[in-house]
């Protein structure tokens, strides 16, 4: 199989970068709800913690009721995703949902304020383009200025269709585009992870010999049939793509709740075909990764660029490394709800901060509770496109995602007092949580789409005039539920 895991190998001490650990997962669902446990899959026991969580989803349910509930609130993926890594101190960054298709990402929360200019679109290429069976969906952004693309896919199904796939994928490449004067297509990116049902199949070798190589643990003598390998000969946007060896056997077909490949008998009737599925490596991740990058001065003052104090233009990226290496490429037996088994790809990227500093500073002022008004204080440390629809957040420690606040308030709207060193900002006792926590404020900045910077941890106390009054936590725990719900954003 010629394929590396490696692209740009990690050399230690070769110049100074940092480490981030970025776990992918890749799985066609076939319309199941999620397991309670998805540990093993996320690999929370691991001793090396993740800074990335990437998580493609595909044939998610999108019945009508429950997709209209979906959009008004966490699908039950979403949920059980962020239910497992919210303790952990991960905050969903972005997510987007096509019918099936669905894309989470997530950081650990020290690097939230460095992951900006976030975007996310789709693209549609099932029934003429017009239905979103079969497509893609993306999230773009900058990670400490590098520009990276995460491309979720669902291509078209069946062993005949090799070539139409790959015509899908290039259509999917030229067609979406992002609001990003550096990056504006897919393959404009820094680094590319091309990921997903792609559905391409082993063909030629019978059913029996795919199996006997399945048991014998032989997968190296499949792969010169595994179509995606095969078309990479060919053709050339496919081998700017890397990925590591099928050192794991074909996620696909399975009967549901086994793991035994498909064992329908073979018949058909009223001239439908039910013949087995032979096993296939369905389910991929792939990457790409631009050696050269070019920037502009308008891009890098924002989000994919650098600190006041760095050289506005960079002409090559050697002067700001990022290399890639893929620590594991493998599936998880242990999962049975789906005819197909999820895969996982760790790798670690080491890259040269563009930017160490956050955008904004932020503090709480003096002390918290809903017995009083409160102030906080934010300090732009660097210029970036602030707007009136910028607003700064509160948290709870543990927070989800980034619309999970308890209160909000609006920058421009609220706006106290203002000098050299920071802007003051009101915030209503009403809107104060009465039950009290530890809490910290994030900064959304509209343009961006994201949060810029993050206070540290403060606490909020419990209200002493609840307590006096001899509200019970019941009663607590509804008035802030209320002050939540009369402050949910437009």
């Amino acid at each position: 199989m010629e394929s590396s895991a490696l692209n740009g190998c990690l050399h230690k001490g070769d110049y100074e970068g940092d480490n981030f650990r970025l776990h992918m997962v890749t799985w066609n669902v076939a319309t199941a709800d999620p397991p309670d446990d998805l540990s093993s899959l996320l690999h929370l026991d691991s001793s090396e913690a993740a800074d990335l969580y990437v998580i493609g989803l595909q044939e998610v349910y999108s019945g009508p009721l429950r997709f209209m509930s979906d959009v008004l609130f966490d699908d039950p993926w979403s949920y059980v995703l962020m239910t497992a890594l919210a303790p952990r101190q991960f905050v969903k960054v972005s997510s987007i949902r096509m019918q099936g298709l669905l894309l989470l990402l997530f950081s650990k929360l020290e690097h939230l304020p460095f992951i900006r200019d976030i975007q996310a679109t789709y693209t549609r290429t099932g029934i003429f383009g017009y239905w979103g069976n079969k497509g893609a969906v993306s999230i773009r952004l900058s990670l400490y200025g590098h520009s990276i693309c995460f491309l979720n896919c669902h291509l078209a199904a069946h062993m005949k269709h090799a070539a139409e796939r790959v015509v899908e994928f290039e259509y999917i490449t030229d067609t979406q585009t992002f609001n990003c004067e550096k990056a504006e297509r897919i393959l404009d990116h820094r680094l590319v992870f091309w990921f997903g049902d792609l559905n391409f199949r082993i063909q030629d070798h019978g059913m029996h010999f795919v199996r006997t190589c399945i048991s014998n643990q032989n997968y190296s003598l499949l792969w010169s049939k595994d179509q995606l390998i095969m078309m990479k000969q060919k053709e050339k946007l496919l081998q700017e793509f890397e990925e590591g060896p099928l050192d794991f056997q074909p996620t696909y077909k399975f009967d549901i709740n086994t793991d035994t490949y498909d064992s329908r008998l073979c018949r058909t009737w009223f001239a439908f075909n039910s013949k087995k599925r032979k096993p296939a490596w369905t389910d991929r991740i792939l990457w790409r990764l631009r050696l050269t990058v070019l920037h502009t001065d308008k891009q890098d003052k924002y989000g994919d660029g650098l600190d006041a104090q760095e050289p506005e233009q960079l002409e090559k990226s050697e002067d700001y490394p990022l290399e890639i290496r893929q620590d594991l490429y493998t599936t998880n037996m242990e999962y049975s709800i789906s005819d197909h088994k999820p895969v996982t790809g760790i790798f670690t990227m080491r890259l040269k901060k563009m930017y160490m500093t956050p955008l904004v500073r932020l503090q709480a002022e003096g002390e918290w509770s809903a017995d009083i008004d409160a102030t906080l204080l934010y300090s732009p440390l660097q210029p970036f496109p602030s707007s009136t629809w910028d607003w700064i957040g509160l948290y709870k420690v543990g927070f989800t995602s980034v619309l999970d606040y308890i209160t909000y308030t609006w920058v421009k709207d609220d706006v106290l007092s203002i000098n050299e060193d920071a802007i003051k900002v009101y915030v209503s006792k009403e809107e104060i949580p009465v039950q009290g926590g530890d809490c910290m404020l994030g900064y959304y900045c509209n343009t961006l789409q994201c949060i810029i910077g993050i206070s540290e941890t403060f606490k909020v106390h419990e209200s002493k005039v609840a307590i006096e009054e001899g509200l019970l936590h019941d009663k607590i725990n509804s008035l802030d539920e209320i002050v939540a719900t009369d402050n949910l954003p437009n």
